[in-house]
């Protein structure tokens, strides 16, 4: 099982389920192909299970087992996972024109080369990004490492790691589908849900996670660059909690819902956030002579409408939510359910339609 992503995807199937293996809350959603259509079928956020230092296959296997369940009663079995950015990477290298296969191996043994760091025990996947929206992957091209190289996309992550997942999900009575790096989740499911926007505009969309967040800026559907800062929702509200007094989940829950009487206490905490994401934009904006015309965020912080505006006084940019789910079928029925959670769902909807 390799890590397929973007465009590229392993066996097409008619219903997938897609699970964000977060670090505080796992989200899953349960998609369906109907004719040209896709119905959202099942959605799911439940508490991460605690880890100890070790890892543990049968507590993951039990997680796995109450998702399924509360996603769609077990109805579907081919399960893509999407991870974070602390257990797989992903690069934009210039390799040489060969096939997949050699390109893992060749990656596998000399991954210092191309991606600048030695990556010991690690499984690779790669596709190379078309140089025009008409021009096909050259997959089948032979060249050696010496002859002409394109630009690529390189995903991995330890093979430990990959072989404890599909352990742990066959374990739970579902069958290993994909492994996919979550930091591209935002971009697969913007593609669906924005076409125009992400076709014709220079974005950037920042994804607010637990431990860290993630900002990718895109040119007219081309990733250009792909930074994590470590900086997320936990900080935010273990900072207010401490500022305050107050439980994590008291804090959690003003963070979202933020009252007036406590912006005092967030707004210095969201600004190291703000200026780590700046300086990704300003480095973009001054090699590329272009300007940033919009910011979408998602994540659970992103439902803090004074999040938002502060991270928009910091970025200089207009930031905004985008419902990830706005191209899927819900059944009406869903549709509040599903609207209270969209800011979480980004990248388990974009890690289901690389696998559809």
């Amino acid at each position: 099982m390799g890590l397929p992503f973007l465009s590229q995807k392993a066996k097409r199937r008619d219903q997938i389920v897609a699970i964000d293996l977060g670090g505080r809350t796992t989200k899953a959603v349960y998609l369906q192909r109907r004719g040209d259509k896709l119905n959202l079928a099942g959605v799911a956020v439940l508490d991460a299970p605690l880890y100890e230092k070790t890892f543990s296959l049968e507590i993951l296997a039990e997680h796995l087992k109450a998702v399924s369940r509360t996603l769609c009663n077990g109805k579907a079995r081919h399960v893509t996972l999407a991870l974070g950015v602390n257990d797989t990477l992903f690069r934009q290298v210039e390799l040489p024109l060969m096939a997949t296969s050699d390109l893992r191996l060749m990656l596998k043994y000399n991954s210092k080369n191309y991606l600048q760091q030695d990556l010991p025990d690690h499984v690779f996947d790669c596709y190379y990004v078309p140089s025009s929206p008409n021009s096909k992957s050259p997959e089948g091209a032979k060249s050696g490492a010496g002859g002409p190289k394109q630009k690529a996309m390189v995903g991995g992550a330890r093979k430990q790691t990959i072989d404890q997942l599909q352990e742990a999900t066959k374990a739970a009575g579902l069958i290993p589908h994909q492994i996919f790096p979550g930091i591209i989740g935002p971009t697969n499911a913007f593609e669906m849900a924005e076409p125009e926007i992400f076709a014709k505009e220079v974005a950037a969309l920042i994804d607010i996670g637990f431990k860290s967040s993630t900002i990718t800026i895109l040119d007219a559907g081309e990733i250009i660059l792909n930074r994590v800062v470590g900086i997320g929702g936990d900080r935010l509200t273990s900072g207010l909690a401490e500022a305050m007094n107050i439980s994590y989940v008291e804090a959690e829950n003003i963070k979202v819902g933020m009252p007036a009487e406590v912006q005092q206490n967030l707004e210095p905490l969201i600004n190291p956030l703000g200026r780590e994401l700046r300086a990704s934009i300003d480095f973009f904006e001054n090699q590329h002579d272009k300007t940033v015309t919009q910011v979408f965020v998602s994540g659970g912080s992103a439902r803090s409408s004074f999040i938002l505006a502060a991270l928009q006084n910091e970025l200089m940019v207009p930031c905004k939510t985008w419902n990830p789910t706005g191209f899927l079928v819900i059944e009406p029925q869903r549709m509040g359910e599903v609207e209270q959670v969209s800011p979480q769902l980004t990248v388990a909807i974009g890690a289901a339609t690389a696998a559809l």
